[in-house]
């Protein structure tokens, strides 16, 4: 068996509160590969907090050395993936919901929320790539939270040769229990559609600026089974082992791996 461990991270995160964001990140990066994390998943938008009104103009940040510099150092240092996120101002004023890819060679990569919520449109530009990353083996997507409810997305990411989809979220509705009941309905679905593991991880508590969200993640399995979860009142790491040979089993399986028999001749992709 060959197992990839993964931590979720379950944070409360600032909105504004940029240097402590990232000093809190970069203890939990330190934490994590301590208990043997290869790749290290942190929610929506944790680095400069998440907010959906004009207050996104304020604590939206460039990506620059502030950013760059301290996470491809320790991505180095301890040989780790980190996924990591921000509101992204850009030099002509957009802004972005972007997730970042830092890898153990010392090169980032970026995903931009493609789909963004109705109450996002406003000061939320959407990104228009879908981007794979490479990391200890796993190829794998990252979407972010409302991104989720597109199944498109998903099988897509699927049929470029995704392993494994991280979907880091920013949801502050309901409680741990409601909003994994909400998770349940559609990513197990994700998951078991397209022969994939699914891990979600979202943000906790109050953000200083009005709203307050419920702490939980979850690792689904490519059979469409939760295979761990984590619903906490509390920050927390969420250490998780991502089989590849469950990958295999699924795929290998005729009924149970459905790709191969979708009518392409039917559909644009």
């Amino acid at each position: 068996m060959t197992s990839i461990q993964t931590a979720l991270i379950i944070q409360n995160c600032r909105a504004g509160f940029f240097e402590h964001n990232l000093a809190q990140t970069l203890d939990f990066i330190s934490q994590s590969a301590r208990s043997g994390a290869k790749i290290i998943v942190f929610p929506e938008g944790n680095l400069t907090g998440y907010v959906t009104g004009k207050e996104v103009l304020s604590i939206s940040r460039a990506l620059n050395g502030d950013i760059i510099k301290p996470l491809s150092r320790i991505a180095v240092d301890l040989k780790v993936t980190i996924l990591t996120g921000l509101a992204e101002k850009t030099n002509q004023n957009e802004i972005f919901a972007t997730h970042l890819v830092f890898t153990p060679d010392g090169s980032f990569q970026r995903y931009r929320k493609i789909h963004t919520a109705p109450f996002e449109k406003t000061y939320y530009s959407a990104g228009n790539d879908i981007v794979l990353f490479k990391s200890h083996g796993l190829r794998f997507g990252i979407q972010l939270c409302y991104d989720a409810h597109f199944p498109e997305l998903s099988l897509a990411m699927a049929l470029n040769g995704a392993d494994i989809i991280f979907i880091p979220h920013a949801s502050p509705r309901g409680t741990c229990q409601e909003k994994y009941d909400s998770w349940l309905r559609h990513l197990t679905a994700r998951a078991f559609d397209n022969g994939i593991y699914v891990a979600a991880c979202n943000q906790i508590g109050d953000n200083l600026m009005g709203l307050s969200f419920p702490g939980i993640s979850i690792l689904i399995g490519p059979d469409g089974n939760v295979v761990s979860d984590l619903k906490t009142g509390k920050q927390n790491i969420h250490m998780v082992l991502i089989d590849t040979d469950k990958i295999k089993e699924i795929r290998s399986h005729k009924m149970r791996y459905f790709l191969p028999n979708r009518r392409q001749d039917l559909f644009k992709f």
